[in-house]
């Protein structure tokens, strides 16, 4: 049994032991699950560890988290974003391509917390998968259009940052320009903050 439920675990330490040895990986696997804020959490923290540094290892559990993905908890939608995007890297057989609807639907959404991070982890997925990057560029762009939650304004502080990573990579930099301008008067201090950076910055 892993201590999954202390607050300070050695991440790093469990990501190797998890690779090698398939109970410690099983036990992390159920653990992203976990009604156990502190389980879930420290196990999301190792997985997204092996995501980072041994994708190949974890990409045969694509559709584990691709359906924690579809699930109607947002904790387990978090942590889905958060993987799927990492994995990315790895995707061979362009598994990403046949879920960015559902990927992307959780940025029109109404929830703040997952939209949020959809649009935090888009900078991951356009450098991985670079066919892609005009689309996300647009979506990022289209909150306004899109999203159906009360926090419309502070997701696009998110967006704006995302769009900063992408912008070195891109294709539509004056259209991204125009974009991140638009948001100097947003109703949001962290976006008209972080459109300012984003201008002096680029």
């Amino acid at each position: 049994m892993l201590n999954l439920n202390e607050k300070n675990i050695d991440v790093e330490g469990l990501a190797r032991d998890a690779v090698k040895d398939n109970d410690t990986f099983q036990e992390l696997k159920d653990g992203v699950r976990s009604k156990d804020n502190t389980i879930r959490q420290n196990s999301f923290k190792v997985m997204q560890k092996i995501a980072e540094e041994n994708p190949e290892f974890l990409y045969s559990e694509w559709d584990y988290f691709q359906e924690m993905l579809q699930s109607p908890n947002n904790y387990h939608k978090y942590i889905a974003i958060y993987i799927l995007a990492s994995l990315t890297s790895v995707d061979k057989d362009n598994k990403f391509e046949t879920i960015f609807d559902s990927y992307y639907r959780i940025l029109a959404g109404d929830k703040a917390m997952t939209a949020s991070h959809v649009a935090l982890n888009s900078c991951v997925i356009s450098h991985n998968k670079p066919n892609l990057r005009s689309r996300i560029v647009d979506i990022l762009m289209s909150i306004d259009e899109i999203h159906q939650g009360k926090q419309k304004e502070l997701i696009k502080a998110y967006a704006i940052e995302t769009l900063g990573k992408i912008y070195p990579e891109a294709e539509d930099k004056e259209l991204i320009e125009n974009y991140v301008k638009s948001q100097r008067d947003s109703k949001s201090p962290k976006t008209r903050s972080m459109a300012q950076c984003f201008l002096e910055r680029c």
